[in-house]
């Protein structure tokens, strides 16, 4: 089963870096209507929410998997793409009620605390101060990623995720819109304001590089990946690339 990670182990951000980030964002803040944009995974909390619905509802035998279905879907990323993959997740809940799924992802987030950076609360405090829209755009499935942004004070209407139809009620298994990964993330946030860039984006791979290379004033990387891990070396090079283009960073270990 999918664990959620203990923060209690990492490193906080620097409060001096902090403060300066905070500062930031009041004073590099728009005229008028502003955006600012966050991945979800890695990003937010320090864990795969996606991945966690996907273990849930095969513990639980919620819908129809092939067998190691775990294991088909690390196989689908390696052999055929991510994106299949991602859609795939969403493929699965094919011929379920919306409201079911829903339902399904609020439990499997309420089955264990879930461990949001308190950095990134920070962050997300003083951009509602500064009555900044905020979207969450994420490569999981949307349905996923909805319980976790309601316990950051936003609302379902904020996550941009992967979908597919929804036709009376009840998931198909047809893809829709912009599948938001890699170059997606940037066209899905642009799509979604309807071409108001952000003006601050945070993410932590290089699947997020694009959302953050849309942001037109500031950009945090975060990086809590343990060396070894999947995520580990897709961290490091985004590390590197904040430091080299004088984005905010932090690493947590």
């Amino acid at each position: 089963m999918h664990q959620f990670a203990d923060n209690s182990l990492l490193k906080p951000m620097p409060a001096p870096k902090l403060r300066a980030l905070l500062d930031d964002l009041e004073r590099f803040r728009p005229k008028g209507r502003a955006v600012a944009a966050f991945d979800a995974d890695g990003t937010l909390w320090n864990t795969d929410l996606g991945e966690a619905f996907f273990n849930y509802q095969i513990k639980n035998r919620l819908v129809t998997l092939p067998d190691d279905a775990f294991g088909h879907y690390n196989w689908m990323k390696d052999h055929v793409s991510h994106t299949a993959a991602y859609v795939w997740l969403a493929q699965v809940l094919k011929d379920v009620p919306l409201s079911r799924v829903r339902e399904w992802a609020e439990k499997s987030v309420a089955s264990e605390p879930l461990p949001i950076f308190e950095e990134q609360r920070r962050v997300l405090e003083k951009l509602l101060a500064l009555e900044v829209e905020i979207y969450i755009v994420t490569a999981s499935i949307t349905w996923a990623v909805e319980p976790g942004a309601r316990r950051l004070g936003l609302s379902d209407k904020n996550v941009i995720g992967i979908e597919t139809e929804v036709v009376n009620g009840v998931v198909t298994d047809k893809p829709i819109g912009v599948v938001t990964y890699r170059e997606g993330k940037a066209q899905a946030i642009l799509a979604r304001t309807g071409g108001v860039a952000p003006y601050f984006a945070s993410g932590n791979t290089e699947g997020d590089k694009w959302l953050l290379q849309s942001a037109s004033a500031l950009r945090l990387v975060m990086s809590s990946a343990p060396e070894g891990t999947e995520n580990y070396p897709t961290e490091m090079k985004m590390i590197k690339m904040a430091g080299d283009s004088g984005w905010y960073a932090h690493r947590y270990l």
